[in-house]
């Protein structure tokens, strides 16, 4: 697949929406990026105020892999986002929200000295405000109900008011004998380890997550998502179908998308070369103010709750004082919930129904929720 035919593929997911994304009427052809880091326009739509521009390029190293951005502004909604490696002429496109402001990395911009740094929109708040930001951080964990006994598939870890992390292992292996939530743990409790190796104030989450994945060797696969707080906001890696959402002001600032081969097959980390690498993962930079709230969690709970309950439990947390811990369980608590009825929809029954089964209600897994108040440390 050559690099336009994917970045028009990818743009035209784009304007068709998804992920709570605005729909454009039309839009033009992308042409070619002749292998240069440079904006690219011919993204228009009647609902789009601005384009943010299209940067790509051979990946560094070769190997036929290539990376690309795309991003868009709208009327109705904050805008999209794309960031993503094509590797061997493999594909994989994934879309989310772009936060009020969004910066490209420097050899970005470089590639065209004329183009200032763009943004979209502007924020009532000044994000990252004079004084230092910090994570007050809580989680709570419902292994799914037959797995109880075990402890479950999923793990995390909460790291010194900088750094979060979440993991699913993969159930299918306990069906060969091997415990499925091991290599979560494992992956979990490496990641930790090679975030303590990092300076606090330059935390590069994509060696983490390379030095957590070749360390861990026992047998098992799972997702992963990362997430760190340093001067530039909120970075995060992530792989598969965990993720994050920031939420500021009782709205959904951003989201990350999920990453799947098919519907209910994301993507995972495995011991060795056998599955997916981390060098799949998607990595984000959110700029974030103190009173921003960071959600993350396995897909017991995505799968299960829309952005709006997830937000409407956090609003009524933060209005009522309560600790993240306690908000964490809140929408831990109302996940399960609704994973038990059987006569809702849920994130999950509609994509089950997007890809053409016939299926309704929630879906039983493990649950892991953790909950990040962003907050100024005190003068």
């Amino acid at each position: 697949m050559s690099l336009a035919v994917a970045l028009r593929r990818a743009a035209a997911r784009l304007l068709r929406g998804g992920a709570g994304a605005p729909r454009a009427a039309s839009s033009a052809a992308l042409p070619a990026l002749g292998g240069a880091r440079s904006p690219v326009r011919g993204l228009q739509g009647r609902e789009l105020t601005g384009f943010l521009g299209i940067w790509g390029g051979p990946e560094a190293g070769g190997g036929g892999s290539w990376w690309f951005r795309c991003a868009v502004s709208s009327v109705s909604g904050p805008g999209l986002l794309v960031e993503q490696l094509l590797v061997g002429g493999g594909r994989s496109f994934a879309t989310g929200a772009v936060p009020e402001e969004v910066s490209f990395s420097p050899a970005a911009r470089e590639a065209d000295g004329s183009q200032p740094e763009k943004s979209v929109g502007t924020s009532d708040k000044d994000v990252l405000a004079d004084r230092p930001l910090k994570l007050l951080s809580g989680s709570s964990y419902l292994p799914h109900p037959d797995k109880e006994e075990t402890g479950g598939e999923d793990a995390h870890f909460i790291w010194d008011e900088q750094a979060i992390g979440i993991a699913d292992g993969v159930g299918g292996w306990a069906d060969r004998g091997i415990d499925a939530g091991q290599y979560a743990r494992d992956i979990m409790s490496n990641a930790l380890t090679a975030i303590e190796e990092e300076p606090k104030d330059r935390i590069d989450l994509t060696r983490v997550l390379e030095k957590a994945h070749s360390g861990t060797t026992v047998k098992g696969s799972s997702t992963a998502c990362i997430i760190a707080l340093t001067d530039q906001g909120i970075q995060a890696i992530s792989i598969g179908d965990s993720g994050f959402l920031v939420i500021r002001d009782g709205c959904t600032l951003f989201k990350s998308p999920i990453q799947q081969h098919d519907f209910n097959t994301p993507y995972q980390l495995e011991s060795g070369n056998s599955s997916d690498l981390p060098s799949a993962a998607q990595v984000f930079k959110v700029p974030v103010a103190s009173g921003d709230v960071v959600v993350a969690g396995t897909d017991g709970l995505f799968d299960n709750l829309y952005n709006n309950d997830i937000t409407a439990v956090v609003v009524h947390a933060t209005r009522a004082g309560l600790e993240p811990q306690v908000t964490a369980q809140k929408i831990a608590a109302l996940a399960r919930q609704r994973a038990k009825e059987a006569d809702r929809q849920t994130p999950f029954s509609s994509a089950a129904q997007e890809a053409g089964h016939r299926y309704y209600g929630g879906k039983l897994d493990d649950i892991t929720v953790v909950v990040s108040y962003v907050t100024a440390f005190s003068t």
